[in-house]
């Protein structure tokens, strides 16, 4: 029987701590979030991050207009990132190199940058929630939720700091590797990164085993 279409009509507005909610009611008090950052680029790590918030959503306000990162513009996500810091109960960053990509492949390079970034936090949470992210190495319990950055507070302010870290590294990069355009495409395949990439060939930092679509 083929998969039931998610109905995206059913989103909130603006993500929510409906889910955390029921979490927190069911006796789960530490409820991290997780979600990652460069996952289809071309060049440079997977980044994930896993944010725990204080189970007391009148906190959490400070947090209003927090969603998926990749609707948000710059600005917002750096104006919000150092609030999330300051009201999560703990926060954790993770990467995985594009050799690690080349060497495992996307989706467990993916798996582990978030591994290293709820190993990252400073308490253990006792339940974790992703954007349909499975992790079978980490044995905590576990919910995995379709457009979860969309429906979930925790979530998209993991997503964030997700961004964010890699966007900085992403620069940092640019500095390292040249006329890649990186600061610009922060690793992604926009056609005057595929144009550098034809030209210069990719660097170290480029996943060797993701093609060059034209």
């Amino acid at each position: 029987m083929p998969r039931k279409k998610f109905d995206i009509s059913s989103l909130p507005k603006y993500p929510d701590l409906s889910i955390e909610q029921r979490l927190w009611d069911a006796g789960w008090a530490h409820i991290a979030g997780i979600d990652e950052a460069g996952r289809g680029a071309l060049a440079g790590p997977v980044y994930a991050a896993a944010v725990i918030l204080p189970a007391q959503p009148e906190r959490t306000r400070i947090l209003a207009g927090v969603r998926d990162s990749k609707q948000m513009t710059v600005s917002q996500r750096e104006r919000f990132e150092p609030l999330i810091k300051e009201i999560a109960v703990s926060y954790g960053i993770g990467f995985a190199t594009a050799a690690e990509i080349d060497e495992i492949g996307i989706l467990p390079a993916t798996r582990l940058a978030a591994k290293r970034a709820t190993d990252s936090l400073s308490l253990i949470p006792d339940y974790l929630i992703t954007d349909y992210l499975k992790l079978p190495d980490i044995d905590l319990p576990q919910e995995h939720f379709v457009k979860g950055d969309m429906r979930s507070l925790t979530i998209s302010a993991a997503s964030v700091l997700a961004k964010t870290a890699r966007d900085a590294h992403m620069r940092l990069l640019d500095d390292q590797f040249p006329g890649y355009g990186l600061s610009r495409n922060k690793g992604y395949g926009t056609k005057a990164h595929r144009a550098a990439i034809q030209k210069l060939s990719k660097s170290p930092i480029h996943r060797q085993t993701f093609q060059i679509k034209d």
